[in-house]
């Protein structure tokens, strides 16, 4: 880029651009969803804080020992909370699972599994 075409760009702006992107990131907090399991599963993670609840993960395959880094918001308490469901990728014995994770720190990690027959309903 020409650094003379810069010379008439206003660097306050530049700043305020800088500044809000900082804002929003202080708004939420890494967590990582893991699967600890040798069976590859799809996860679907909420997050909770989020007003309305909103899904931040869709349909993610997780492999067997693998982790999905995903952020997330922060309550009014300081700290993460989500929920997640989980299938079995294998169709010939489905599992499921799901749990509800409250009150968590950055960079926690959150275990996703399937292990238990999924119910009919």
């Amino acid at each position: 880029m020409n650094l003379r075409k810069l010379r008439g760009f206003n660097v306050g702006a530049l700043a305020l651009v800088f500044a809000g992107a900082a804002a929003l990131a202080d708004d939420g907090v890494q967590i990582k969803i893991i699967n600890d399991n040798t069976s590859d599963i799809i996860v679907t993670v909420y997050d909770m804080n989020s007003v309305p609840p909103r899904v931040v993960v869709t349909g993610q395959r997780i492999n067997g020992f693998s982790s999905v880094p995903i952020t997330v918001t922060l309550g009014a308490d300081g700290k993460a909370h989500v929920s997640w469901t989980a299938v079995s990728v294998d169709a010939s014995s489905r599992l499921c699972g799901n749990a509800d994770r409250p009150a968590l720190d950055s960079d926690t990690a959150v275990h996703a599994y399937a292990k238990t027959t999924c119910s009919s309903n």
